[in-house]
């Protein structure tokens, strides 16, 4: 920090703020983000969670599907991410038989048969190809409107062009068109996922058709890549770009007070040092700025999900007899069946952690092999990252470290059902025989990089529109002139998006022109 003035002062170094940064920079702008670790990123991070193995690993976020190709290319981002073959696959017990839903990104002849291995499975197929076909036609309607200002709600129905596919999406919970529309519990449950991944809620809960939406509109495909090199790759870049625009970063600079009077922004560090500036964008949460400005915080649902992530000597067979290769390249979703969701979020609702925890899990190695060591490549090993659903914050409230442990045991319980190799069998160990696994609760990712009780979207999400009667704008505006929201918690943040880093950064411009 070699002035105490800037145009633009930036809380948080994640993704989004890093993003802001570059756009404002390029535009002239004389920028300074403010990052309370010691290093930059966020949950974008990529670490060595396991010392004594060469294994850069996702710890956080670990795949990319909103991130607009548009904001790679305004920013000239060396930064690639690599499609998978599979989209998912959901092994599952029938009748005493041992069986599994593969479902490839792009539909063939093996996702055909996998289906039709299932009761009535030729009618679900037809289901399952219409109900998809009609999100891609909306996500692909919707997309060019998430780097714009928010159309309002009319707007946007008019730009989808779809009642129907509108009704059921925004209008009514999306429990409902799931149910109506599939007949098997396996497969009613492999669409439930995206609805409810970071969101503790029902089915029929509204809040789950917003998860569903932005799960399902990134790049108008909705496809889920892998981020060549780790999501660390991505904060490289955007460091570097930043930096090469004249962007300066403070790390270990912890933001303790902001004040505004309308015209100029205060920001006040641990240790007493304040800076001045025109405009402040704030990538921490809702709930964290508000802190700051002395303010009530606004309520939002919890963190709901357990993050463990492995390095395994090999990936285990599995009952189902389907080559791991395949069944771990997509999402592997564990007891995650309509119903064990549903009874899941009623076992997280009366205080217990699941008996039959619903998991998703995915091998990045299996699709990029860069984020390890020679060695550990030659010698056969996989990370695993693994995402327990329903296990919100308030189960760990009270005696969290046996608590963590009971999650972690109940997650291997859950994994361990579908594998003919228990998964301790094949997880590394360390030069002193510790097993090659990390846990994270929502109270951890709190603790290590300030999401509100561990809610990976900040606060809760909304939908991509401003009502009719809503004040035009970006969805980044707080109630401050000089104060502008850039990350997750903004109105279509959430993701590893880069959207609302790049909206606050064009609200500020629109004010400036």
């Amino acid at each position: 920090m070699t002035t105490d003035k800037y145009d633009i002062i930036i809380i948080g170094a994640g993704h989004n703020g890093l993003i802001a940064a570059a756009y404002l920079a390029k535009a002239g702008k004389r920028i300074l983000i403010l990052e309370a670790n010691d290093e930059i990123g966020g949950a974008t991070t990529s670490v060595c969670a396991f010392p004594d193995f060469d294994a850069r690993m996702s710890r956080y976020s670990y795949l990319v599907s909103l991130l607009p190709n548009q904001i790679v290319s305004d920013l000239g981002l060396n930064f690639k991410t690599l499609s998978r073959k599979v989209a998912s696959y959901t092994p599952f017990r029938y009748q005493g038989i041992d069986q599994g839903l593969y479902v490839s990104r792009i539909w063939d002849e093996t996702t055909s048969a996998s289906f039709n291995a299932l009761p009535d499975g030729n009618i679900e197929a037809r289901a399952w190809q219409k109900f998809y076909g009609e999100i891609e036609t909306f996500a692909q309607r919707m997309a060019p409107s998430l780097l714009k200002p928010l159309p309002t709600r009319s707007e946007l129905e008019k730009q989808i062009g779809n009642n129907t596919v509108w009704n059921y999406l925004i209008e009514n919970p999306i429990g409902e068109v799931i149910t109506k529309t599939f007949k098997n519990d396996i497969v009613r449950g492999v669409v439930l996922t995206d609805a409810l991944i970071g969101t503790y809620v029902s089915a029929f809960s509204m809040q789950a058709n917003k998860c569903f939406l932005y799960h399902l509109i990134g790049n108008g495909s909705g496809e889920w890549k892998v981020p060549a090199g780790g999501m660390g790759a991505l904060v490289l870049e955007l460091e570097r770009v930043a930096k090469s625009s004249g962007v300066s970063i403070a790390v270990n600079s912890r933001v303790v007070k902001v004040q505004s009077d309308g015209k100029e922004v205060s920001v006040t560090l641990e240790g007493g040092k304040t800076i001045y500036s025109k405009y402040l964008l704030s990538n921490a949460a809702p709930q964290v700025l508000a802190k700051l400005r002395g303010k009530n915080p606004p309520k939002s649902l919890e963190g709901s999900q357990l993050k463990i992530n492995m390095l395994l000597k090999q990936l285990p067979r599995l009952k189902s007899d389907m080559n791991p290769h395949d069944a771990f390249a997509g999402t592997f979703h564990v007891n995650e069946s309509f119903a064990q969701l549903e009874s899941a979020y009623q076992e997280a609702q009366s205080g217990i952690i699941p008996s039959r925890l619903p998991l998703e899990m995915y091998c990045h190695t299996l699709t990029d092999q860069s984020i390890l060591s020679a060695e550990l490549q030659r010698e056969g090993y996989h990370t695993l990252t693994l995402f327990g659903l329903h296990t919100p914050a308030a189960l760990f409230d009270h005696n969290h470290d046996a608590q963590r442990k009971a999650a972690m045991d109940a997650a291997i319980r859950s994994l361990n059902e579908y594998l003919v190799d228990p998964i301790e069998s094949v997880l590394a160990r360390s030069s002193t025989n510790e097993l090659a696994i990390e846990v994270k609760t929502p109270l951890d990712i709190e603790a290590a990089i300030g999401l509100p009780r561990g809610n990976i979207f900040h606060s809760d999400l909304d939908f991509p529109f401003r009502e009719n009667d809503e004040t035009p704008g970006w969805g980044v505006e707080t109630d401050d002139p000089c104060i502008f929201i850039c990350g997750a918690g903004a109105k279509r943040g959430g993701g590893v998006s880069g959207i609302p880093g790049h909206n606050a950064a064009m609200a500020v411009l629109a004010k400036e022109s």
